[in-house]
């Protein structure tokens, strides 16, 4: 039986010299390489407009990732094994270090209304 878990990242350019870099990689090829791994049910990141009852949002970039497996551990895994293969996405970028992760994590919903 598959479960269903989100994954969840607070993502910025590493530095304000690399926003170009970022642009390129991560929003122009990392997110659909991730959307094709075969655990990855759905793939999306949305830009910060504005804080919400503060000045900042606590990240530019917020990339949700929707993921199933047995568990947490192994969506985890088997995305990770995804990643690791050079060849499992003819169009993957190599990494160009542009990306900055303030926070992430596997979420499993408890609760829907």
């Amino acid at each position: 039986m598959s479960d269903t878990f989100t994954l969840i990242g607070l993502v910025e350019p590493a530095s304000p010299d690399l926003v170009e870099a970022f642009n390129n990689w991560y929003l122009g090829n990392h997110i659909e390489d991730v959307s094709n791994a075969p655990t990855v049910k759905s793939a999306r990141v949305l830009k910060a407009k504005k804080g919400f009852m503060a000045d900042n949002a606590p990240s530019p970039y917020l990339a949700i990732y929707e993921l199933e497996g047995e568990n947490a551990e192994r969506a985890e895994a088997a995305l990770l094994a995804y990643l690791a293969d050079p060849d499992a996405w003819q169009q993957r970028q190599p990494n160009n270090n542009s990306l900055g992760i303030i926070g992430a994590g596997i979420y499993e919903e408890i609760m829907r209304f």
